[in-house]
């Protein structure tokens, strides 16, 4: 245990926590020096990404914050990952939730603890938090989610609408890397190269693991709270952003949950708000101290006296690749659904939408394979090139519906949600659909876009192959959305049968066809009789310093798009670094003497009019050095499909010194279930 004094705070480098079968938790912890004597309440970050090397840049500012304002802040690696012992065999299995009870049992029993703990985390930390707050252990009294969801089939990084996402390729290849690295030497000694050894024999190919599961069965429902919103007793505070993936959850846990419960909805993408693009960014380390002071202290802060959904409004701006900020305001609701917002129904007539029905009509389309292209990421995290670009091209492969130029403005808040009747011509085919807001320039600005694999139209568990020429009435909601649709601009509901790289291609391709007059977009339209209520603003951005970082190479961001004239193959590579350290491809963190990097390349490819030419590649380095110790591991993933299997490729090769000291190969092929 590595005790360091930084002013008014201690720094535990590494405590070991023992979990009874034997296994122990590596942890970090940032205390006041007044703690030992004088116990106070600890918060809990609890995930697999590594505290000691990658993500303590991120860590230290949050951590030694919390401690500065009077907490214990504790910030463990999950079992399998940076310098814990064991393996991990996926995400959020029950192995995981049994070893966080037996870390709060622990933290609460320290003599530096009040016995009050909260549990705080993003994305793989904020879904955990609240799963364990699910099985209501006695010490965890309050929770901090942010980005994440209560839907792990549904809304996840796997599955849109029974659609598989790109997604579930990018991130399992990154986890798989991440769990190929070693343990630090300098914190578990000799036995770092057996526990190496031991992750790289266990090491799965997680695209493929969550590709066996491409309906919403058993394995999904572990983990999803959303199959009891009841079981969550605590309070908890649901924060996200418009540009990140899991905003969808928030409303629906504000709607469910019985229990104390907060929302906050800003304009950021996949991280936390005091740091997150595109801005404007907020004290949210304040914000969540007054939480925590309220739940963990009983101190009068005032957070419970306010509305409990705070939202940013967004204005509509021209579709760009990077927003530093994105212009709107702060609005508030009592309640969740909200009594200021009431539906209002639009038609879809050929080419048009608006409030009374034409004789209904049959459209027929089929778009490129090649549609999506300027969608962005499925989940941006605040680099360039991320957002939705200019809709235009993407339109022109789409069956599009448009509103007349509005006269006044209109705020749409909450989930759009589209009913309409289609046939296809083949067994599986999905259908895409965004809302656009359309500027008089013609730009053309993505506001929403939901997904529907037309299989599942009558639920995930069980799909139904299409009977092609048989109509269907799918009903698809669109992502939740805050946005101000100026006067003179127009609404666009755009349909197509693709959305690639978002999404993989159904089969075959497919032609549908739409009635008109009968299908209908429902809008959640925001009205107010009054003025807005007052409401306090945010403070600035605060945070606690971080360790000394050198950045020794940067590797800047480039997003491509090649377009073979000839064969129609369009190809979408992306390469970069994993985004730490202010784009430093390698940095030195001073402190632990340490050199680390990380690189990638992703690519897409596919030709305009066959399916099954789709294929995603990744290619992975990450490298952990300093004078006497060496490691790197490389991971390369493919994915390509015939009709009935996706074929999955996955190499690891994991090198000590510069020389070779283990490799992994899988070749895969996974049966397609009515995908």
């Amino acid at each position: 245990m590595n005790r360091i004094g930084t002013g008014d705070v201690i720094e535990i480098e590494n405590e070991w926590i023992g979990m009874s079968d034997g296994c122990r938790l590596a942890a970090r912890i940032w205390m006041p020096v007044t703690a030992e004597t004088q116990p106070v309440p600890a918060i809990l970050e609890y995930i697999p990404y590594r505290k000691r090397d990658f993500m303590r840049a991120r860590d230290e500012p949050i951590h030694r914050y919390f401690a500065q304002k009077g907490y214990v802040s504790v910030r463990v690696d999950l079992r399998g990952t940076g310098d814990s012992d064991g393996v991990l065999h996926d995400e959020y299995t029950p192995q995981e939730h049994a070893d966080a009870l037996e870390v709060l049992r622990w933290i609460a029993a320290q003599p530096w603890c009040s016995g009050q703990v909260g549990m705080m985390g993003i994305s793989w930390g904020g879904f955990n938090a609240m799963q364990v707050a699910a099985l209501n252990p006695p010490e965890l009294k309050a929770i901090i989610t942010l980005c994440s969801t209560d839907d792990r089939y549904a809304d996840d990084a796997h599955y849109m609408g029974g659609c598989l996402l790109n997604e579930n390729m990018q991130w399992g290849s990154i986890l798989m890397l991440y769990n190929a690295l070693p343990p630090d030497p300098d914190v578990v000694g000799e036995r770092w190269r057996d526990m190496w050894q031991q992750r790289l024999k266990a090491l799965n190919p997680f695209p493929a693991v969550w590709m066996r599961h491409q309906w919403r069965d058993d394995f999904w429902k572990q983990g999803s709270v959303c199959e009891d919103y009841g079981a969550i007793k605590c309070p908890v505070y649901a924060i996200g952003g418009w540009a990140d993936g899991y905003s969808n959850a928030i409303p629906r846990m504000m709607q469910h949950l019985a229990g104390p419960k907060k929302a906050l909805i800003g304009p950021w993408a996949h991280n936390f708000p005091h740091d997150a693009l595109p801005g404007p960014s907020i004290g949210f380390l304040q914000e969540a101290v007054r939480w925590w002071d309220h739940w963990l202290k009983d101190e009068p802060t005032g957070i419970m006296d306010e509305p409990p959904v705070r939202i940013w409004l967004q204005e509509s701006v021209a579709p760009q690749p990077h927003y530093a900020e994105w212009p709107g305001r702060w609005i508030v609701e009592p309640a969740w659904p909200s009594p200021n917002v009431e539906p209002h129904r639009l038609i879809l007539n050929p080419g048009h939408l608006c409030e009374t029905a034409d004789t209904p009509t049959v459209l027929s389309f089929s778009s490129p394979q090649t549609t999506g292209v300027r969608s962005g990421e499925w989940c941006a995290f605040g680099a360039d090139g991320e957002m939705p670009r200019d809709q235009r091209p993407d339109d022109g492969g789409s069956l599009t519906f448009d509103t007349d130029p509005l006269e006044a403005r209109l705020e749409v808040v909450g989930a759009p949600v589209l009913e309409i009747d289609v046939q296809v011509d083949k067994p599986v085919a999905m259908l895409a659909v965004r809302l656009n807001d359309v500027a008089p320039d013609g730009s053309v600005l993505r506001v929403s876009y939901g997904l529907l694999n037309l299989t599942h139209r009558n639920g995930h568990e069980r799909p139904d192959a299409i009977v092609p020429g048989q109509w269907m009435r799918v009903r698809v909601q669109l992502n939740d959305l805050a946005h101000a649709f100026p006067p003179g601009h127009r609404m666009r509901i755009s349909l197509s049968t693709s959305y690639w790289p978002i999404a993989w291609p159904a089969p075959h391709a497919v032609i549908m066809g739409v009635r008109t007059g009968t299908g209908a977009l429902t809008l959640p339209v925001r009205r107010r009789d009054g003025d807005e209520p007052e409401i306090a603003p945010f403070g600035p951005p605060e945070a606690a310093p971080s360790s000394t970082h050198k950045k020794l190479r940067r590797m800047p961001m480039r997003r491509t798009i090649e377009i073979d004239l000839t064969s129609g193959e369009m190809v979408y590579t992306l390469r970069g670094d994993g985004g730490e350290f202010d784009g430093a491809s390698l940095a030195r963190i001073e402190e632990i003497d340490l050199d680390l990097g990380y690189s990638q390349t992703k690519r897409y490819r596919i030709l305009e009019n066959d399916p099954l030419s789709a294929q995603t590649e990744m290619v992975q380095s990450a490298r952990l050095r300093r004078k006497d110790w060496s490691v790197r591991v490389e991971c390369r993933t493919h994915m390509t499909a015939t009709r009935d299997t996706f074929q999955f490729t996955g190499e690891v090769d994991a090198f000590l010194s510069g020389e070779p000291f283990a490799n992994r190969t899988w070749t895969l092929a996974i049966p397609r279930a009515l995908v």
